[in-house]
């Protein structure tokens, strides 16, 4: 599995349709309407996600490894 910062899963969110609702510290927590779920993810510089989060955060979202 590749592993990705942050950063650049965020921005994969936002092309999703997640909505940037606060930012909690380094936290940054997104919202998606019609869903009960947050999607919080830590943005900690150029930080790559520790891989349990990352599996967790891509099957919320959806994304696949290819289109990391």
């Amino acid at each position: 599995m590749k592993s990705v910062a942050g950063k650049r899963l965020a921005k994969i969110a936002e092309e999703r349709g997640w909505v940037l609702a606060r930012v909690n510290g380094s936290h940054h927590i997104y919202i998606f309407q019609g869903r009960p779920e947050r999607l919080v993810i830590p943005i900690h510089g150029n930080q790559s996600l520790k891989i349990g989060l990352q599996k967790s955060l891509m099957k919320i979202i959806p994304v696949t490894n290819e289109e990391l």
